[in-house]
């Protein structure tokens, strides 16, 4: 059995091909670029450079919190790929991704993430040495942060700004990789994946409060 995953909730944009199952899921080839835009215009692309075109069996896509942009293009992607080759769809949480490459560096201890959220925050998520998340996702300000994520590890692109501003620990600043699926917990995939924004759209239809509201943030960007 073949699995494509697909991740681009971030600034990175990451496509990548297993082989197998559970213990024995084998990398067999994968891309990741930090792009911080055009991930519509690079994420097809990427995907057709895998062996095979990537073509897989079931495709596990990445379902946020991230890029309200990046978000719906890999679920977009995702879904008619599923679709022209009747696969199975899954979604996984992307900072559970950023956990589990956290963890397979630095194994045997809790570990917090802190991803860019936009506008001033963070999106914070506790997990424990096993991989499996402790309570949900939050978008918070750095202050309010730094007090939920007191571990010793904090891994994320905002990992150091944390571990500074709080005067303790050990920051790895990564972003989500599709290339390190195979260290994701299996029971955290699941099926009709749907996008997890962590918080609400910059952009509101006509109507739907007043007049649209347009504001740039980073992690809204795509």
């Amino acid at each position: 059995m073949r699995t494509l995953v697909i991740e681009c909730a971030t600034e990175n944009c990451s496509a990548a091909l297993f082989e197998g199952a559970g213990d024995a899921l084998r990398l067999v080839d994968g891309r990741c670029e930090t792009l911080g835009r055009g991930h519509a215009e690079r994420l097809v692309p990427m995907i057709g450079e895998l062996p095979g075109g990537g073509r897989a069996d079931r495709i596990a896509v990445s379902t946020g919190p991230g890029s309200f942009t990046g978000i719906r293009v890999g679920l977009a992607a995702a879904k008619a790929l599923a679709l022209a080759w009747r696969a199975e769809l899954l979604g996984f949480p992307t900072l559970a991704l950023v956990a589990a490459q956290a963890l397979s560096e630095h194994g045997g201890q809790a570990v917090g993430v802190a991803n860019n959220a936009g506008h001033g925050e963070w999106f914070v998520q506790r997990f424990a040495a096993s991989g499996q998340p402790e309570g949900e996702t939050r978008s918070l300000p750095p202050a309010e942060a730094q007090q939920v994520l007191d571990m010793p590890l904090v891994a994320g692109s905002r990992a150091d700004a944390l571990v500074e501003a709080r005067g303790f620990g050990e920051a790895l600043v990564i972003l989500p990789d599709a290339r390190a699926f195979a260290a994701l917990p299996a029971d955290l995939l699941f099926a009709d994946p749907r996008p997890a924004y962590g918080r609400k759209p910059d952009a509101a239809l006509p109507g739907e409060g007043g007049a649209s509201k347009r504001r740039a943030g980073a992690a809204q960007a795509g």
